[in-house]
């Protein structure tokens, strides 16, 4: 049997190949088969030097070994307009990074305009209500959702994401302008506070439990006032979760202000809210406005991004996306007239931590890997490959004869290290992975300013970009 279906075989082929029967187009492989398998070990091994690499790389950092030669010169950290730093501060293990970014921005205006020789601002106080208010924003969602099914989107969105650490601007300006802020003596930095991965499962853990609850009690038609009260004693266990880990916020502290000499100048009872008032008082809500190059989306348009917000009786986050060039105008002007703004990119990529620098140059993985990585920034958001990763404190730029920028730089919240704790972007790496950036209002240029009077596109809250 075997022989006459080889015999067979044999004729089949023999006939095709002689045109008595029309040949069939080869089925290309959907999974890898042997035959793939084998053209794809050849590939590999016909290059002698693919041995080489792979004995280097096997006992290497792929960063140390993708190192570009060529752009280890020393850095040229002397910068032609700079914000005077007010100390670096450190996050420790935590997502607050937006949290210190927006603390350190405050702090310097407010030692600058009352001569103060120091303060440091306690981002444990406003991480406390942070938290509580995002607990609250899960669980209002789950009674505003309540009447959609599980596999709803939204619905499954929250469930996804009941808390987290990190946040933007909105959640500074909106927390500061609620609760106010303290010196960190009045309330300093706990364990959990500075390693808030823990703290944060439980919580997170608990809100999804509590949410379920919420929906099952609305489902069965328990009542308005049933539910409410549930959703209260739940907040009770947040709360109480929260001060036992972090320290209860004080309502009320004494301070004794300095000069920059060291000199007493008063002391004085505040209330939180008192202290950022006479030192700050800021209009966080109003006088400022987010810039955004996502070039995924229409420049010169209005956009804000549905339920992205810190508190429920908050604002979504909404911002003005334009071209970088025209957001280093307005960041150009904020630095000249020594004033810091919060700013935000994708900080993990080619980022040289020995040297501080974040520069495409810094590592040549190309060459390495023996290919190309040819996708543009906006292909990148697409696909998830880059987004905005960490705050950091925008504070100089060096410009060039015509007023060009070359490089920029950033106070950062990882405490000290190379640049005294200060990382240097060159302003090729500052277009492909700079997304945001805060700016006072009086430095936004007329066409910003009036772009903020458009009625503003609503993107949903699991868009790629944030």
């Amino acid at each position: 049997m075997r022989q006459t279906l080889s015999l067979w075989r044999a004729a089949a082929v023999a006939a095709v190949l002689a045109g008595a029967i029309p040949a069939v187009a080869a089925t290309p492989d959907k999974g890898i088969s042997a035959e793939t398998l084998g053209q794809l070990q050849t590939a590999y091994r016909e290059n002698p030097n693919h041995r080489a690499l792979r004995n280097a790389i096997a006992g290497n950092s792929i960063d140390i070994l993708a190192v570009n030669a060529e752009n280890r010169n020393a850095i040229d950290t002397e910068f032609s307009h700079r914000v005077k730093s007010r100390g670096i501060t450190d996050q420790k293990r935590s997502g607050r990074c937006w949290l210190f970014t927006g603390l350190n921005v405050l702090r310097s205006q407010m030692m600058a305009e009352h001569n103060l020789a120091e303060l440091k601002l306690s981002h444990n106080y406003n991480f406390f209500f942070d938290q509580l208010e995002k607990s609250n924003l899960f669980l209002q969602g789950m009674i505003d959702y309540a009447s959609r099914p599980d596999d709803d989107k939204m619905v499954e969105w929250l469930f996804r994401n009941p808390l987290s650490d990190g946040g933007q601007f909105t959640g500074v300006s909106e927390n500061i302008t609620k609760y106010g802020v303290v010196p960190t003596e009045v309330m300093a930095e706990t364990f959990s506070a500075e390693n808030t991965s823990r703290l944060n499962n439980l919580l997170s853990l608990k809100l999804r439990e509590d949410g379920l609850e919420l929906r099952r009690m609305i489902a069965a038609k328990k009542g308005d006032k049933a539910v409410y009260a549930r959703k209260q004693k739940m907040l009770e266990e947040i709360y109480r979760m929260l001060a036992l880990t972090l320290g209860e916020p004080p309502t009320e502290f004494t301070w004794t202000r300095k000069d920059a000499d060291g000199k007493v100048v008063a002391t004085r009872r505040y209330t939180p809210q008192e202290f950022y008032k006479e030192y700050a008082g800021n209009d966080l809500r109003n006088g400022y406005v987010m810039l955004m190059n996502d070039p995924t989306r229409p420049y010169y348009k209005l956009y804000e991004i549905d339920y992205d917000r810190h508190s429920y009786d908050g604002e979504n986050w909404t911002y003005v996306n334009l071209p970088v060039e025209e957001i280093k105008k307005m960041a150009i002007a904020s630095i000249k007239d020594s004033t810091a703004m919060y700013f935000s990119c994708d900080v993990g990529k080619f980022l040289d931590r020995d040297r501080g620098l974040l520069d495409p140059d810094n590592f040549d993985y190309e060459s390495l890997m023996g290919t190309t990585f040819g996708m543009d920034k906006a292909d990148r958001i697409r696909t998830f490959a880059s987004a905005s990763s960490h705050a950091m404190t925008l504070v100089a730029v060096d410009l060039d004869a015509e007023g060009t920028p070359k490089k920029w730089m950033v106070e950062n919240s990882w405490g000290d290290g190379a640049n005294g704790g200060h990382l240097i972007m060159t302003d090729k790496w500052f277009d492909e992975y700079m997304f945001r950036l805060v700016v006072d209002k009086k430095y936004a240029t007329p066409q910003t300013l009036e772009i903020l009077s458009q009625k503003p596109t609503l993107l949903p809250a699991w868009d790629p970009m944030f």
